[in-house]
Order: C-alpha cells, then sequence, then structure tokens
C-alpha cells in the first residue's frame, strides 16, 4: 500500500486505487489508531476517511433549528385536536 504521510502526524494521502484494495485496512487504522486518509484520484484530493466526530446538539440549536420551521397551518392544529379527541385517557 502507498502511503505518503501529510504535514500532521496521524494524516495519510493515498490514491483511489489503493484505498479500494486496502479498504477494510483503512478502516481499521482510523477506528483504531485515529489516522486520516485523504483519498485522491489523479493526484487531487477528492475525499477524506476520518475518525467520525460525536454528535453534539444543543438545546440552544434545538430552540433556533424549531423557531426555522414554518408554522403549521389552522388544518393542522384542527387535525390534532380532533386525534385527541378520538384518544382514550391514560
Amino acid at each position: 500500500m502507498i502511503i505518503e504521510n501529510m504535514a500532521s502526524e496521524r494524516r495519510f494521502k493515498i490514491s483511489a486505487t489503493e484505498a479500494a484494495r486496502n479498504f477494510s485496512d483503512l478502516v481499521n487504522r482510523v477506528y483504531y489508531k485515529g489516522e486520516t486518509f485523504v483519498i485522491e484520484r489523479g493526484g487531487e484530493p477528492v475525499c477524506e476517511i476520518s475518525p467520525a466526530a460525536p454528535v453534539r446538539f444543543t438545546g440552544a440549536e434545538f430552540v433556533e433549528l424549531l423557531s426555522r420551521l414554518p408554522r403549521p397551518d389552522r388544518e393542522y392544529f384542527d387535525a390534532i385536536e380532533e386525534l385527541n379527541k378520538n384518544q382514550h385517557p391514560l
């Protein structure tokens, strides 16, 4: 496998062909060693395989998301009211 180490210690360049041939090994190195691979095609970077960052979504971001959503129309609220009328009490 031909790998060229980039400036940072755990970041490597690799051709798309080599990445395809050694995909399982690349995934293991990302998972166990935290390494990152820049995949190149024709000498140009096209993608990167790197450790996934944990998903973080704060309460403030949720409130912001809700504020950007379109407001429900009157028919929506009427449908919800009708559904609630037909529900058995808990």
